[in-house]
């Protein structure tokens, strides 16, 4: 590596950062924590569904199972999610958002991918350059 790779992986790291703080304060400009905003993303956007249970809520979002049942307990409580035991395995709770939570992300999303469109060009050619060979 020389000195014009390490500019580069220090840049894309910082265009990086600044987007994870933007989106923190966006989060909380709308009430939320940040983690709160990624598990209403986790719990939408799962592949091929719109639930999850706890176990993959904690995997999608790579935290203890402990801590997704600790949000999901706050995210319940803010009415933003439901969650119910399956009829056929009553041990597996899955998590879904309720229609408050849809809005609530909807509203969110929208403010992210506006960002996106902004600093998704310079963060793509951060990253093009990062991995090409030098």
């Amino acid at each position: 590596m020389n000195k014009s790779d390490y500019e580069t992986l220090a840049a894309f790291r910082y265009e990086l950062r600044k987007f994870l703080n933007f989106s923190e304060r966006a989060a909380a400009d709308h009430g939320l924590e940040v983690q709160q905003y990624l598990a209403l993303l986790a719990i939408e956007g799962y592949p091929g569904r719109n639930h999850v249970s706890i176990g993959e809520l904690a995997e999608r979002l790579q935290i203890a199972h402990h801590s997704a049942v600790g949000l999901v307990d706050r995210l319940e409580g803010a009415a933003l999610v439901k969650r119910r035991m399956l009829p056929e395995d009553k041990r597996k709770v899955i998590v879904r958002l309720t229609s408050q939570g849809r809005r609530k992300l909807e509203k969110l999303a929208n403010v992210h991918r506006r960002e996106l469109k902004s600093v998704g060009p310079l963060l793509s050619g951060l990253l093009q350059q990062a991995v090409a060979e030098s």
